[in-house]
């Protein structure tokens, strides 16, 4: 039996949701999906500059959780990229945390995806 996924926490979420090589036009492009959750540890590492443990703890998961989950980010990223293929920013299993009120929702619906619920 799978064990459930358990909820990550976020605190960031992205103004910009979508992106896409210049020049394309949007019929010929293929896209790739990443969630708030490999956003929030692509920003955590990368741009925050966190050790693993820290950013794995603030999400509220383990490290090694927290690896696998940024090296999904980070391939999805190298091959859009590589590829030319759009990047869309939606969905997964996550919470809204953080000092700001507008994000202490919990189960947000974003782009049509019901977040309350464990994959």
């Amino acid at each position: 039996m799978v064990r459930p996924r358990k909820c990550r926490h976020i605190s960031f979420l992205p103004d910009a949701r979508y992106f896409k090589p210049q020049g394309i036009p949007m019929r010929f492009l293929e896209e790739i999906s990443l969630t708030f959750e490999e956003i929030e540890a692509i920003r955590l590492k990368d741009l925050e500059g966190l050790e693993q443990k820290e950013a794995a703890d603030q999400m509220k998961v383990s490290r090694p959780t927290f690896q696998r989950i940024l090296a999904s980010a980070r391939n999805k990223i190298a091959t859009a990229i590589l590829s030319a293929k759009a990047i869309r920013i939606e969905g997964g299993n996550y919470k809204l945390t953080g000092d700001d009120p507008s994000l202490a929702e919990e189960g947000s619906q974003l782009n049509g995806a019901d977040n309350s619920h464990e994959d």
